[in-house]
């Protein structure tokens, strides 16, 4: 007889929990997968899914809106309708949830089990009235939104990324409190839709955490397309006025402004969900930043894994898919591995989008590391003047006095697309002339790493050095 009803228990139906769901029960082990609301997690629902539906669907519109740019005749555009934006939104999120339906993973052979769970001891959880045992657990609950106390901001009201996909009329005014990415893209979205959006940070600059020049690119589309932004402003207090919400800010100088709008959005950072699952009980050591965890994603009860949010490392899908695979390599095959956070990419869908991967300046700076910056331009890139979309560039980042690269930024059309070149780059650890020496399909925009890349032999093929030389051996006349 088993001694544990699971080998593994999972807890949280999102990006990570799921990830190790279908990877455990397909290697052959019991799998209990508990989710307290729906399968997909935020993502699905109020995350990566619907706000990327909703920047697709405000960047068509403002195609429409700028047709002569195009050459093509100049069309009177009718007012957006938000309800109809919103229920592309849900359609689109009704055809990816098929991927994560309770019945793909009962298929799998994963028990599927809805409630709110609790530990009870480092193996058994509670879960409607049942007490389960495990030999191995996952807790892969996510995070929600961080709200500061505001006053008078609970009283006025506000949304977050829960809830302005359930909008249902555009609104006239709309504040932005929080410029990082979650801010950011939603603040440009609503903008392009026809919202006069003010967006309100404390840092100097929108997306702060990237190199102010690939950021300012970003800023500059922000401004043309009528975004008010108020930098190095903090909100003091809120308040409703009549059919309006009134939000007080003050500057870096003590100087406060009253900013009249229908909707304060509050996109400023996410705090994991700890709470109600007494990880004490489990002897699961965890901070307000998250559940503790190595690099093989154990926590302080090495039978006990976390991944996702969290765990507070990278609040990336893309990372909790990957931590939840290394939890299938590590706890079901066990076969040991370690993730390597370092190599992390990550992309803001603003427009122009925004990629990275490896050490920007920032970063290289705080850890003392010398570099060499190699920079092409988008309006050195066939495709992008053909698009006629060249505002951007990439900025590639070596080992000072050497071609190994050690990060990639890029900026610019489909950027996210093309810093995939990069991430390989840098997981093979592989130099400039593996960009350079390929051929690369012309015209495409993926042409701008041949081109950054080749600067740097450039100058050192044709130098005054080299041609000396030619002429000399050759008899070259020129």
């Amino acid at each position: 007889m088993a001694k544990y009803d699971y080998d593994m228990i999972i807890i949280g139906g999102g990006a990570a929990g799921l990830t190790v769901a279908a990877g455990a029960a397909q290697l052959g082990a019991k799998t209990a997968l508990i989710e307290k609301d729906r399968l997909g997690g935020d993502c699905l629902y109020y995350g990566c899914v619907p706000s990327k539906t909703l920047i697709k669907t405000a960047r068509v519109y403002h195609y429409a809106k700028n047709l002569k740019a195009f050459g093509l005749p100049g069309i009177e555009v009718p007012p957006c309708d938000l309800k109809s934006v919103m229920g592309h939104v849900r359609k689109v999120i009704d055809q990816v949830a098929v991927h994560d339906s309770v019945e793909r993973f009962q298929g799998l052979g994963v028990d599927v089990i809805f409630g709110s769970p609790e530990f009870v001891s480092d193996q058994e959880v509670r879960i409607n009235g049942k007490t389960l045992s495990g030999s191995r657990f996952t807790i892969a609950t996510g995070s929600r939104p961080t709200v500061f106390p505001i006053e008078g901001l609970q009283q006025t009201g506000f949304i977050t990324n829960v809830e302005v996909f359930s909008l249902q009329e555009l609104p006239h005014q709309l504040v932005v409190l929080g410029a990082g990415p979650i801010g950011a893209e939603l603040a440009h979205a609503f903008s392009r839709l026809g919202s006069k959006v003010t967006l309100i940070d404390l840092s100097d600059t929108p997306l702060s955490y990237e190199d102010q020049d690939m950021a300012e690119v970003v800023v500059k589309q922000m401004v043309n397309d009528g975004m008010s932004l108020r930098m190095r402003s903090k909100a003091k207090r809120a308040s409703q006025e009549g059919s309006q919400k009134v939000l007080v800010i003050e500057d870096k100088d003590g100087n406060e402004e009253a900013i009249q709008c229908d909707e304060i959005l509050v996109a400023t950072g996410r705090k994991p969900n700890v709470e109600g699952l007494s990880l004490k009980a489990a002897g699961v050591n965890f901070t307000n930043k998250g559940i503790d965890t190595d690099d093989h994603m154990q926590t302080s009860r090495k039978h006990i894994y976390a991944a996702g949010d969290v765990n507070g490392k990278f609040p990336f899908t893309h990372v909790a898919g990957a931590e939840g695979s290394l939890i299938v390599r590590n706890a079901i095959m066990h076969i040991p591995g370690k993730i390597k956070y370092n190599m992390t990419p990550w992309v803001t869908f603003t427009d122009p989008e925004i990629a990275s991967v490896g050490y920007n300046e920032k970063r290289a700076k705080q850890e003392d590391i010398e570099y060499d910056i190699h920079v092409e331009t988008y309006e050195e890139i066939d495709r992008a003047l053909a698009e006629s979309e060249y505002q951007g560039k990439i900025k590639i980042l070596t080992e000072a006095g050497s071609d190994i690269i050690i990060g990639v930024q890029i900026v610019g059309l489909h950027a996210g697309e093309l810093i995939g070149s990069s991430i390989l780059a840098l997981n093979k650890g592989m130099k400039l002339s593996d960009l350079a020496t390929p051929i690369f399909a012309y015209p495409t925009l993926s042409e701008i790493h041949k081109k950054s890349a080749g600067k740097y032999y450039a100058q050192k093929i044709f130098s005054p050095k080299v041609k000396r030389i030619l002429k000399f051996i050759f008899g070259y006349q020129g």
